[in-house]
């Protein structure tokens, strides 16, 4: 069929002339020969246009007629086979012996077509005129004739056909299928295809049937997973909830084989920044499949799982956003000025004290406040850190608690099924079991009684019976077992909407059957998960079980006692006062039969309990259980099917005997649904559909804040100044991150120390008296509001007078350089009053003098200097502070005009150079986004202000001449440049003795112009083959400076590829180049701080990972803030660790956003309120640490995760808090040193040495100093226990002998440290003084690492805690941070890695180059 017009144009490679193209000339056409569409033919042959029009249209209706007429012919043909069927006989012409094949195949193709039927009219010619009989005479036909002229007549070249039969039609059929059994022909190829092809088809249909299935059986197990979610009250769950669990998967994937990398999903995960977008079941199964619908089986199954703990998760995410708003009302409740501060100090002292008069049970749920992280690091003394004592402490109190559950349980707690009253027949009483320790775990036998689970201590509840129904349940109980085993169902695949049993069969819970063991009971035992925090057991408020509990546990703040309810359970525990021990077992029977209102069910009566009731009560609890233990089983996933399901409960219903068959399955319905509808629900209260305080940083960042009333007025003092403050305030970074005080707590900070405390499984009554108590005890008196106003007030006027400064330095210097002439402004404020002022002038820049001995010297004035200059001079005049600034600031202001296109370029500069900075802080520690950054400002103001120059451009950095000492002891290292000079200039060393006025730039510290580069003499070009005469244009050399004005490199700027008449750079380019110099000089900085803090991580968890091998990962985030006061910051993912020795730094950008990651929350939280998390994850418990700028920011964070267990073991915990201590300590001296606070801190003497100054080094030095003071401390007296040892364990033998061969390793082998009677002899205090003094780095020490480490690499880190001796503790940790820094310096010295002539570290940076105009001046 010939193609339409629409679609033959769409033939690739062919264009079809347009009808409207009619003056095409012929040049045109020829000039269209060469390209891919044809020229239009019309102008030169009309006739085209017709044939398109009419012939096309007719051969189209001609092609269209005989298409008919075949499909006609095709259905005439398909009647005649229905009516007359082909013959089958001459199938027996068919047979694959290909002997015969051919003559076969030409018989049946030449001759058999007309042979037989004429045969066959033979036949009936014969049988017409009667041939054949016997009685008449002979004829005259002849057969052979007759047939002749048959086959004459019927020749197939002659034209005439006649209508086959059936037997040749069927010869036909053979025919064609024997020509496909002849190999090399046509047939048999076109046979093959159309085999392979019905193959392949039927394959196709076939997987497409299973993919079918597949689908339909994904969707089902989606739609059950789907129950497992927390859901509003119309039945959905927010999109962006889906979204953050499937993007979480790609995280837990990474590590697993199954994984297929991050391109696993069939669609792009979407952007949801909103949780009002919904999806209900069915709209959920759909999005989830079509995003997985490639999924192998088993990622498939991990899916389903990681999907049911990110429905744990975001349960207990709604518990504590619950949580989190009770404590926002407390937070505005207490703060009684509304100045948005409370006083820190009087709130961790009300923390203790709510500790210390809550019982012991509830207590075990709370966070210590007296440890780490409610207290911080830097508030715990050093012998608290380093020491043993609290360990001791902590050993004792775990031994008080197991004593205390001990004895709790032998005093009667633990009730093995005893009848607690006459008038029940066939009640047993039933308690509990508390959980040890598992640090220590003391064998407690259950020889005699019958074991019982945590879970129903947790309940205590009593199942009401009678004794016929619970054979009967006993029986189906087993029957349903056998069933679940033959449907290979999980206990937890029937949660949710499944009908339970009397004795919980489908959850796998024998615990409450009367002949459960107790080895059973002690394996099926489920426990609370404990405080990673404290060690203390995390568990629930619960009904006392005898008389002393009942005194102990009552807590009592002069304050009618609050009723308190079991976490994850719908029935009330009602205060009591004590009573004895049937009185309590009396009361929890009467308590079980009352439901709470969650669940609208009448209550039972217990005198009158019939069979089916008892066993929808009975249900009802079991329900209840699972639900709890599903709940706070973070570590399974659960798989269902409902189709399984029902055939379960069918098997239960038939299993059912007995008259009141239809009560129990309406009973069964009712608790179903009850159950559906209870699990649904957080502490008796259904889901809103909204998280109340997911963005509580962002509502509540400006609570609190004191604005004077013509801050925002239009018509303030300030007019000029107020577009400029406006600019200001949009390039500054969001302030939802709160900095941390020692003595105050925001909002944010607030809510989550109160989190951090209650830990995770308060229960809501408990939770309700702490917040009560807060309310009630938090006091301040009158002075102390006042002060805290007075400083509220106090940081809004600084604030403001930052703001009014930076805004009138931005109007001063309009071109962007980055400082103020010193001069200048002296002349300008000599003038302020007339000149009367001057004296007070003078005095001013003499305490300026001696505040900034160098800027001063210089003559320059950075934004900060300049404050501090106007606050100097203000502080000289006489008159109210703030009156006496504002007219200081007014003078100022009016002392300057800029034109109004000296406006907009500055602010265009000003983008620009924000630009700068705004690439290092979102490089991710990498130096090639900044030098993109610059080389892209320095194009776009050449084009926009330099008259559109062709600049080239470069940078290079100072470093120590290792190579060639002969030659200087300095440098220049080529490391950026534009791309046309790469091949030139990049990676080029520039020494001092070779032309150039670079290192003339650098020693005078100023920027050198030279106009007119062939005229100079002494310039060096890299570029050789560039002719002599051709080198024209202009050369500008700026010297980079660091924040204690110290040149660490250039920056060199060229315009010899410029071919116009205008290449000199014009004064406002010099001064916006120098601008640039300095943001560059901020961003390197920045960039090598975050470098070095990496480094000190990385050292860190390198020392921390063999001590606490419970660690399993840790990732380490930089915070990265958004472009402007309105977008929210991300967190980079830059590196990962495990406690197996593998690293990776994520080179490719990996950002979290707050709005894709609503399930890891908890890291933006961290930051937000620069406090610790500690929060399960996915069934992995997390801690979520920030390291703090100096302003107490949350900088990065440290994500580290400790797996399944439940808490890290006391000495572990404690070398956490040593090197988190550590950490930031070093984190705050290399902020210090790069913003130039700070001249560098030299303790050790490998850090005396340039090359050495390593970021590795200050982790080891502040541990080591840390150690000096805890060792000064030590007294002869103190190492008396060790002294008294005639034979001393191994352990303390081996720790003073390794001490004792750091200072004398000849001693190795000798007596002096082998003879325990010798060693102890050096045991003094001459001893302390020489550890104290003793530097390992220094180039006099000689340490013999491998006796060292023959010494103490036996000694397990828990050996020496469990040992309990404080000295052998410090010499333990002393000697292993001499080891570390020795070894440290050792490779620092193989290595010699070249560095920066300055004090800031050479940074480990890439050469990058951009497109640019090339250019070949020296740098």
């Amino acid at each position: 069929m010939a193609a339409q017009p629409e679609e033959a144009a769409q033939i690739p490679g062919l264009k079809f002339p347009k009808h409207g193209d009619k003056n095409m000339t012929v040049t045109e056409m020829k000039t269209n020969q060469g390209s891919d569409e044809l020229p239009c033919l019309s102008n030169y042959a009309p006739w085209k246009e017709y044939f398109y029009e009419k012939v096309q249209q007719r051969t189209l209706s001609l092609q269209e007629i005989k298409v008919k007429m075949i499909q006609a012919q095709k259905a005439k043909e398909e009647k005649v086979k229905k009516r007359e069927p082909c013959d089958w006989l001459s199938k027996e012409w068919f047979s694959k012996e290909n002997y015969s094949l051919d003559t076969r195949i030409y018989l049946l193709d030449k001759l058999l077509p007309t042979l037989i039927p004429g045969v066959e009219k033979l036949l009936m010619e014969v049988e017409r005129k009667n041939v054949l009989a016997t009685d008449k005479h002979p004829t005259k036909f002849d057969p052979i004739n007759f047939l002749g002229e048959y086959l004459m007549r019927h020749n197939p070249k002659s034209g005439i056909f006649t209508k086959p039969g059936p037997y040749v039609r069927g010869m036909k059929m053979v025919t064609e299928e024997l020509k496909t059994e002849v190999p090399a022909t046509t047939s048999n190829r076109l046979a093959r295809m159309k085999f392979e092809a019905k193959s392949k088809r039927k394959q196709r249909e076939q997987v497409e049937n299973i993919k079918s299935q597949v689908k339909e059986k994904r969707k089902e197990a989606l739609a059950i997973q789907f129950k497992e979610w927390t859901v509003d009250v119309s039945g959905r769950i927010p999109i962006a909830l889906v979204q953050s669990a499937l993007r979480s998967f790609l995280d837990v994937t990474a590590a697993t084989p199954i994984s297929a990398g991050k391109a696993i999903y069939g669609r792009k995960l979407e952007i949801v920044d909103t949780l009002e977008k919904k999806v209900n079941i069915d709209e959920f199964t759909e999005y989830v499949h079509s995003t997985i619908e490639n999924f192998s089986s088993d990622m498939f199954q991990e899916l389903l799982k990681h999907l049911c703990r990110c429905a744990d998760d975001f349960r207990e995410t709604i518990r504590h956003d619950m949580w989190r708003q009770m404590f926002t009302d407390l937070f505005l409740d207490c703060d009684y000025g509304k100045v948005g501060l409370l006083n820190r100090q009087i709130v961790l002292a009300l923390l203790e004290e709510f500790c210390d008069r809550s019982p012991v049970i509830a207590k075990r749920g709370f966070c210590n406040p007296r440890q780490w992280p409610i207290v911080e690091l830097q508030e715990i003394e050093l012998a608290d850190l380093w020491g043993g004592l609290d360990d001791q402490e902590i050993c004792e109190e775990l031994s008080e608690k197991s004593a205390l559950s001990q004895t709790e349980i032998s005093g009667g707690q633990t009730l093995a099924y005893e009848p607690v009253g006459d008038d029940i027949q066939g009640t047993y009483g039933m308690s509990t079991t508390v959980r040890e320790d598992p640090f220590e775990q003391p064998d407690v036998s259950e020889a005699g009684t019958r074991g019982v689970s945590k879970e129903e201590n947790q309940t205590a509840t009593v199942l009401l019976k009678t004794e016929s129904s619970d054979a009967e349940v006993r029986e189906e109980s087993e029957d349903g077992v056998s069933m679940m085993k033959s449907t290979d169902l999980e206990p937890s695949d029937l949660g949710g909407d499944t009908i339970h049993t009397e004795k919980s069969t489908f959850c796998g819970d024998t615990r409450i059957e009367m002949q459960a063991e107790s080895a059973s009971a002690e394996s099926q035992e489920e426990s609370f998960p404990r405080s990673a925090f404290t060690g203390d057991c995390v568990t629930r408020d619960e009904e006392p079980g005898s008389e002393k509990q009942m005194e102990e546990g009552e807590f009592s703040l002069d304050r009618e006692p609050v009723p308190e309810t079991n976490m994850g359970e719908d029935y009330m525990i009602l205060d009591r006062e004590p009573g004895t021990e049937g009185q309590v077992r009396q009361e929890k029977d009467n308590w079980i039969a009352e439901p709470t209102k969650t669940i609208p069910k009448p209550a039972p009566e217990t005198a009158s309990m019939t069979l089916e009731e008892g066993a929808v009560a009975e249900k009802e609890t079991s329900a209840r259980k699972e639900s709890f233990s599903n709940q706070h089983d973070n570590q399974s996933g659960r798989q269902a099917s409902s189709e399984t399901r029902r055939q379960a409960e069918d098997l239960l219903q038939d299993q059912d005997k007995g008259p009141a068959l239809s009560a129990r399955k309406d009973s069964q319905a009712k608790v179903s649904q009850e159950f559906e509808k209870a699990r649904q629900l957080i502490d008796g209260m259904p889901w809103s559909g909204d998280l109340l305080t997911s963005d509580l940083s962002f509502r509540y960042s400006s609570y609190g804040e004191r604005i004077p009333e013509d801050w925002n007025c239009e018509n303030s003092r300030f007019p000029d100044l107020r577009p400029i403050m406006a600019e200001i305030q949009s390039r500054t970074a969001s302030p939802i991150r709160s900095a941390f005080d020692e003595s105050c707590l925001n909002l944010p900070q607030f809510v989550q120390l109160m989190e951090t405390f209650v830990g995770k499984g308060t229960s809501l009554p408990t939770m309700k008296r702490f917040i009560a108590f807060i309310r009630e005890e938090y006091k301040q008196t009158e002075e102390e509001k006042m002060e805290q106003l007075k400083k509220v007030h106090r940081s809004s006027l600084l604030a403001r007078r930052k703001l009014l400064s930076e805004a009138l330095f931005e109007k001063w210097d309009n071109n962007g350089c980055g400082f103020l002439d010193l001069k200048e402004v002296d002349a300008v404020l000599s003038t302020f009053k007339e000149g009367m002022e001057k004296k007070a002038l003078r005095n001013a820049k003499k305490h300026l003098c001696s505040c900034y001995p160098q800027p001063s010297r210089m003559g320059k004035l950075s934004p900060q200097t300049f404050q501090t200059y106007l606050e100097l001079v203000v502080a000289e005049l006489t008159g109210d502070e703030d009156e006496v600034i504002d007219s200081l600031v007014e003078f100022l202001t009016a002392s300057v005009e800029r034109s109004h296109m000296e406006h907009l370029r500055r602010l265009a500069r000003k983008k620009w150079l924000h630009s700068i900075q705004q690439a290092a802080e979102t490089s991710g520690a990498s130096m090639e986004p900044v030098y993109k950054a610059v080389f892209k400002v320095l194009s776009q103001d050449a084009e926009a202000h330099g008259d559109n120059k062709k600049i080239s451009a470069y940078i290079a950095l100072l470093e120590e001449n290792q190579v060639s000492p002969e030659r200087g002891r300095i440098l220049l290292h080529y490391v950026a440049c534009t791309a046309d000079d790469a091949p030139y200039v990049l990676n080029q060393i520039l020494y001092r003795d070779m032309e150039g006025v670079s290192f003339a730039a650098i020693e005078e510290g100023k920027p050198i112009h030279v106009p007119r580069v062939q005229l100079h003499g002494n310039i060096h070009f890299w570029n050789y083959d560039r002719p002599v005469e051709e080198r024209r244009g202009s050369f500008l050399v700026l010297p980079l400076q660091d924040a204690r004005w110290r040149v660490f490199g250039i920056l060199g700027l060229d315009t010899l590829q410029d071919e116009g008449e205008k290449t000199i750079f014009l004064t406002h380019e010099i001064s916006f180049y120098q601008g640039i110099s300095h943001a560059f000089s901020k961003a390197y900085h920045h960039v090598c701080t975050l470098e070095n803090i990496l480094q000190v991580t990385l050292t860190a968890l390198d020392w921390l990972y063999p001590r606490a091998p419970n660690i399993h990962t840790v990732i380490t985030y930089l915070m990265e803030p958004g472009q402007d006061k309105t977008c929210d910051y991300a967190l980079r993912k830059v590196l990962t660790t495990d406690h197996i020795g593998q690293r990776e730094i994520h080179t490719s950008p990996v950002l979290l956003l707050r709005k894709e990651n609503l399930l890891r929350d908890y890291l933006f939280k961290c930051t937000d309120s620069s406090q610790v998390i500690g929060t399960y994850v996915c069934g992995e418990y997390h801690f979520a640490i920030p390291l703090r700028d100096l302003s107490g920011k949350a900088l990065a964070v440290l994500d580290l995760s400790i797996g399944h267990h439940q808490e890290l073991p006391p000495h572990e915990h404690r070398d956490l808090q040593k090197m988190l201590k550590m950490v930031q300590a070093a984190c705050s001296e290399i902020l210090k040193m790069s913003s130039g606070e700070t001249e560098p801190i030299c303790v050790l003497e490998a850090e005396h040495a340039a090359s050495l100054r390593h970021s590795g080094i200050l982790f080891h030095r502040f541990m080591l100093q840390d150690l000096r003071e805890c060792v000064q401390k030590l007294k002869a007296e103190d190492f008396a226990e060790i002294k008294s040892y005639v034979e001393p364990p191994a352990l303390v033998h081996n720790i003073v002998k390794a001490v004792l061969l750091l200072f004398y390793p000849k001693w190795k082998g000798s007596e002096k440290t082998e003879n325990w009677s010798q060693c102890i002899l050096k045991l003094d205090d001459n001893l302390i003084q020489k550890i104290y003094c003793f530097d390992p780095t220094a180039a006099s020490v000689q340490v013999q690492a491998e006796g060292l480490l023959d010494c103490i690499t036996g000694i397990p880190r828990a050996d020496v805690w469990k040992h309990g001796s404080v000295p052998a503790e410090y010499l333990y940790d002393w000697v292993g941070t001499c080891l570390s820094l020795t070894a440290l310096t050792k490779s620092l010295h193989d290595t010699k890695v070249p560095s920066s002539a300055t004090v800031t570290p050479n940074s480990r940076v890439k050469s990058f180059i951009l497109s640019s105009n090339s250019s070949d001046s020296d740098s």
